[in-house]
């Protein structure tokens, strides 16, 4: 078992804010209760301390912001090779992680084009690597877990740093004199980043408090048992109210940064996000049950390790990449 991973004793993956008892005894509801508060309130406290964090990160930018990205990558890279070894495999660790941090450096100085093509580089390495170890039984689930980790993790990841220079990213595919015409400046990555943020991030929340008010339909009874259809249709709205909140915000104050969407993308692309957020949820509670532990590390009390945080980002921020991407083709056209 990964180190920091916390394992599963009867093969299923409580929800994260839910505590099930070790060994599957019943826990009457008081006990419950108390368990359910208690891990809430260690949710908050992070939040309290991560959000103003990486407000602050978004909104400084530079050098710092990519050190900050490329961090949290190699941290939940990390983590995922740990789901990896718990099936039992063993991922070429470090060539991974030298590649997933260099994806997102190039994806800073470069661009998207220039960072996929290193990360299909990367698989020649991982190929050349395993031929140097002695374990042969299992080099397909060692090559193919080391290069999903890059792909999963890293380029994902890497759009945090495309979405924030937004307006240098864009430059590559548009006239950048037609850009300044649609609205797009160098603000503009601060708006995107907070308002893709603060949609998944709302869309979770209200997925959970929804699903515990009225969850009772089980929306993926197989990979997460704890979430509900009830739960998620509370989650993509309290994604679009918290995703159009964010655009109020920024008309009101920042009026420059947010000119770049309306209000009718803004709401369209706030329930898409939200939608991606939970099958971002779902993959990563797909891995976890398939390596049967309840989170992926314990760095962030309440909330598990890196991984578990940034589940719904990772499909997040791509998606809104090439959401503005192509809204910008149709705005050009």
């Amino acid at each position: 078992m990964s180190e920091g991973s916390t394992k599963i004793q009867d093969g299923t993956e409580p929800d994260a804010a839910v505590v099930e008892p070790a060994q599957g005894t019943a826990m009457d509801a008081t006990e419950k209760k108390a368990a359910r508060r208690k891990d809430l309130m260690k949710r908050l406290a992070s939040s309290v301390v991560l959000i103003p964090f990486v407000l602050w990160t978004i909104v400084q930018g530079g050098l710092f912001y990519l050190a900050v990205v490329i961090g949290i990558g190699v941290l939940a890279q990390h983590e995922f090779y740990g789901l990896i070894a718990d099936k039992g495999a063993k991922p070429i660790h470090s060539v991974g992680l030298g590649f997933g941090a260099a994806v997102i450096l190039v994806a800073y100085f470069g661009n998207e084009y220039q960072a996929m093509l290193l990360m299909t580089a990367s698989l020649l390495v991982m190929m050349v690597a395993q031929l140097g170890k002695n374990e042969i039984h299992e080099a397909m689930a060692s090559i193919s877990g080391t290069f999903f980790g890059v792909f999963y993790v890293s380029w994902l990841l890497s759009h945090a740093v495309l979405l924030r220079k937004f307006d240098v990213a864009a430059a590559a595919h548009y006239d950048p004199a037609l850009l300044v015409t649609l609205g797009i400046t160098s603000g503009t990555g601060i708006f995107f980043m907070v308002y893709t943020l603060v949609t998944v991030v709302g869309c979770d929340v209200g997925a959970y408090f929804a699903g515990r008010a009225w969850g009772k339909r089980q929306l993926a009874p197989e990979i997460s048992p704890n979430k509900s259809v009830e739960g998620a249709l509370g989650g993509v709205i309290a994604g679009a109210l918290f995703g159009l909140s964010t655009k109020l915000v920024f008309d009101a104050f920042w009026p420059d940064w947010s000119a770049a969407i309306p209000w009718s993308a803004a709401l369209g692309f706030a329930v898409l996000l939200s939608v991606v957020g939970i099958i971002g949820d779902l993959v990563e509670s797909l891995l976890k049950r398939d390596a049967k532990v309840k989170d992926t590390g314990a760095l962030l009390p309440g909330m598990g390790g890196i991984l578990d945080r940034i589940d719904a980002p990772l499909l997040g921020l791509p998606t809104m990449y090439y959401l503005m991407l192509g809204y910008l083709f149709f705005r050009a056209a």
